[in-house]
């Protein structure tokens, strides 16, 4: 399951890159957006009908109760969602809090050098825009603990 997230990732990305080719064309690139994203939504309602009106795959279910049966009896578990989970919750903050103080950080240096006295309350407010990572450390810690 985790690795077809992973293979999805290029596709995501390449689709984000013609989105943005196509949308340089004006006004068809965005008739044409709307008509992949309008195919993309049929083939998804399809795919969810079809796994809603399917009975049960009992090999499947045999193969999955095997596996689980075994990694339970070699002492290992299937934690790769919560560790993916933990990278995700870890980035995401990061990158958001880097983001939060780059502008918090530069318009608190445009206010010091205009009024110096109010250094303290400037820091307080990128220091509050820190704490976005550090939230998301924790959540990691967290999930890694559940792993």
């Amino acid at each position: 399951m985790t690795s077809a997230w992973v293979a999805g990732l290029p596709l995501i990305a390449g689709a984000v890159v013609l989105a943005r080719v196509v949308t340089r064309r004006g006004r068809s690139g965005l008739y044409i957006l709307a008509a992949i994203g309008a195919v993309l939504m049929i083939g998804a309602v399809v795919l969810l009908v079809a796994a809603l009106t399917a009975g049960p795959a009992g090999a499947a279910v045999a193969a999955v109760a095997a596996k689980s049966a075994a990694a339970s009896a070699s002492g290992t578990s299937s934690n790769t969602g919560a560790l993916l989970g933990a990278a995700i919750a870890v980035a995401g903050s990061t990158i958001g809090a880097g983001i939060a103080v780059a502008y918090a950080g530069a318009a608190a240096l445009a206010v010091m050098s205009e009024r110096p006295e109010l250094f303290g309350r400037a820091m307080v407010i990128v220091g509050l825009a820190e704490g976005i990572a550090i939230y998301g450390l924790i959540i990691g810690i967290i999930l890694i603990g559940k792993a």
